[in-house]
């Protein structure tokens, strides 16, 4: 599955109130749930957790990257936000986040789905400029771009 079939601007928020960890995967979630992504926000945020204490979905650079494995997921996607604050998150490089891209997996999606879209994301991390502009970028179109110019260009 391609990342640009499952990202959407009605998925990306460039202004969460979020102002700690918990708050950033409830604002993403609902989210999710608003646009028909996820069935259950409690179900989906309880298995966020649980993909949480298996160990820290911080990456580096002001980046996290929280999953859900779960029933609740009616589609597997993702959503972007970027918060106001910086956010205390247990990261590769010890830095507070900014941004946070919340996947949301189908359990039937686990082992495949979800591993392509990681890889997918993960390679677009090791850009800086992509870095740079997902931490500064004001359009959620854009932000949407970004992923689909880095899948075009065959990097990923």
């Amino acid at each position: 599955m391609d990342i640009m079939k499952i990202l959407n601007t009605n998925r990306v928020i460039l202004n969460m109130q979020a102002k700690n960890k918990t708050e950033a995967i409830e604002e993403l979630t609902d989210i999710l749930h608003k646009d028909g992504a996820i069935s259950c926000r409690k179900t989906f945020i309880n298995d966020v957790w649980q993909r949480e204490s298996e160990g820290s979905t911080g990456f580096e650079n002001h980046i996290a990257i929280p999953h859900g494995k779960s029933a609740a997921v009616i589609h597997t996607t993702l959503a972007i936000g970027r918060t106001q604050h910086e956010i205390p998150w247990e990261t590769l490089d010890g830095s507070k986040v900014r941004c946070i891209i919340l996947f949301a997996v189908r359990l039937e999606d686990q082992n495949t789905t979800h591993i392509r879209l990681l890889s997918q994301v993960a390679g677009a991390l090791a850009d800086d400029d992509i870095i740079e502009q997902l931490l500064k970028e004001d359009s959620p179109q854009k932000i949407v771009d970004l992923f689909s110019q880095y899948a075009e260009s065959g990097v990923c």
